[in-house]
């Protein structure tokens, strides 16, 4: 396995899915379930996210050529969506499952929470679905589920460790810390529409690709 691809794959799945961004989604289930629940949710989901990147990433190229997709259109749909979700958590708008937890405290309605956000995030699957068809070989497909596979281990050592903390934060504190990652997750957001437009010629866009 390629350390360097291995690392690059880690970094893009990490600011996608990672601890910063999956953390807020349980730190507003954690203030309707119990900690012992928490963790068992966290666990639940964490392995059907596990489950939901493996068929991704190994299929992506049969993926693409089945619904005709390329990899800019991808990146541009993608890209769009990110930033919706990003400008959401920047102006305090709910979207989806980011708003109130309005259902009764148990697994299923906890689970049901984290779909959107987590289980099937869709920067996270359209980062794996890039990542995976960016070479033909199944050695670079295992390498990006082994990479996104790591990021959903430390999301759920995170929260299995934080459980307790995340349930005495301040609903305050909470909005404060969706408004500060959705700065940074639309400029992931744009870079990756700017990203999908270059690999389709749009001229003006090379100079951002150069050393």
């Amino acid at each position: 396995m390629d350390v360097f691809s291995f690392s690059a794959a880690f970094i893009t799945f990490f600011s996608v899915v990672g601890p910063p961004k999956v953390l807020l989604a349980f730190a507003g289930l954690a203030q309707t379930h119990p900690v012992a629940q928490l963790r068992t949710i966290a666990m639940i989901s964490s392995g059907a996210a596990v489950l939901v990147g493996l068929v991704i990433g190994i299929t992506a190229p049969w993926i693409l050529d089945l619904f005709h997709i390329s990899t800019p259109a991808l990146q541009l749909a993608g890209g769009v969506i990110f930033f919706l979700y990003a400008v959401g958590l920047v102006l305090g708008l709910h979207l989806g499952s980011d708003g109130p937890h309005q259902d009764s405290p148990d697994l299923v309605s906890g689970v049901r929470e984290l779909l959107m956000p987590y289980v099937v995030s869709p920067l996270a699957m359209t980062a794996v679905l890039v990542e995976a068809a960016a070479r033909d070989s199944f050695s670079w497909r295992s390498t990006v589920v082994g990479a996104y596979v790591s990021v959903i281990a430390l999301d759920l050592v995170c929260i299995l460790l934080l459980a307790r903390l995340l349930r005495r934060a301040q609903r305050t504190t909470i909005e404060l810390l969706g408004r500060l990652l959705g700065l940074l997750l639309a400029a992931v957001g744009v870079d990756l529409v700017l990203d999908g437009l270059y690999d389709l010629g749009v001229s003006g866009l090379g100079e951002r690709h150069m050393p």
